[in-house]
């Protein structure tokens, strides 16, 4: 699975240094630095489709033992920071997250079943967010032919979400484990959460607290909706306004393409050309709509390294704590010995 997601990398990358190259570096340059300190206006925007995203999945928690909403949004940015940065396939975030709620005293399979339960809501609230933009392209730009091309690739994530809901209320995780059971990495995850038979319950009953679900699905909706308006700042920043019709439209394309291409850490340079071809369709020019996916670059490095490496700081605090209170231990067993 690590080769096939180097492989994507590469791919991806040389994609990416393709599209730039094709307009000059320095054309491109120019068109971004036309945000000036706009940039800082984007980069502290994405905080609110965040806390939307954050409030998705605070919800799903149980009141009596879910810590402060600051720690889930602290735990949202860092999942989010690692699923950007880092070449996990979108998936090492959301083991990021189970680690960091039974830290702050959350159950184990509760916290991995609403990890799960709000990924699953995130895929089925984003087909959603799909189905806008397709409809949104057809009315006012009449491109039907893309959005039939569009409209199979949701189609299909649509049936992969069912699916994977469908698994999940028969025992997804024991079945997995099972058969996945000589993995280091899953054991570990699963001994996490409490092992597969406990999480397959968990989700299962979350799932049957509708009112909960409702909510956490309202919440993600409402943050891809949010996430359009980054697209409105950055263009208006880069002096190529748009209205916010034409901003949601391809805010949810984009992301469309981006989930599509999971397995290319941060869809690196398939984000890009798909910005270019949206843009294209409502009249940017190239370099506008390079520099738009170029701001988005920006955001996740300005927000996403400081994440890493406070998870890494936290990480490295944690496990000295562990290892002074082993050496304690040994020390006073040491002392009753003698």
């Amino acid at each position: 699975m690590k080769r096939v997601v180097y492989i994507a990398f590469l791919a991806g990358l040389a994609l990416f240094t393709a599209l730039v190259a094709y307009q000059g570096v320095t054309q491109v340059a120019s068109a971004l630095a036309m945000a000036g300190w706009g940039l800082l206006v984007v980069v502290l925007f994405h905080l609110v489709p965040m806390t939307a995203d954050g409030l998705s999945w605070y919800v799903l928690l149980d009141r009596t033992s879910r810590p402060p909403f600051r720690t889930i949004l602290w735990a949202r940015w860092i999942g989010e920071s690692v699923d950007t940065l880092l070449p996990v396939a979108q998936i090492g975030g959301e083991l990021v997250k189970t680690r960091l709620l039974t830290h702050h005293q959350v159950p184990g399979s509760q916290a991995g079943a609403s990890v799960v339960v709000n990924l699953t809501l995130a895929v089925f609230t984003q087909v959603i967010f799909t189905l806008v933009g397709l409809v949104l392209l057809t009315l006012l730009l009449g491109e039907g032919k893309l959005a039939q091309g569009v409209l199979a690739v949701t189609a299909l994530s649509a049936l992969s979400i069912i699916g994977f809901y469908w698994f999940q209320q028969r025992g997804l995780f024991g079945w997995l484990a099972r058969r996945f059971e000589n993995l280091a990495g899953g054991r570990n995850w699963l001994a996490l959460v409490g092992g597969a038979d406990a999480l397959d319950t968990a989700v299962v009953q979350l799932y049957h607290q509708r009112r909960q679900v409702l909510r956490s699905a309202s919440w993600m909706l409402l943050g891809w909706l949010l996430g359009a308006g980054e697209v409105w700042l950055a263009l208006y920043f880069l002096d190529h306004p748009v209205g916010w019709i034409e901003a949601l439209m391809i805010e949810s394309l984009a992301q469309a393409v981006k989930g599509a291409a999971f397995l290319v850490p941060g869809a690196l340079g398939v984000l890009e050309g798909g910005y270019i071809l949206l843009g294209s369709l409502i009249g940017l020019p190239y370099s506008a709509s390079l520099a738009l996916a170029l701001t988005r670059r920006v955001r996740e490095l300005c927000l996403g390294v400081p994440g890493l490496l406070v998870w890494q700081f936290m990480e490295g605090k944690r496990l000295w704590r562990q290892t002074k209170s082993a050496q304690e231990r040994l020390s006073i067993d040491t002392s009753l010995s003698n």
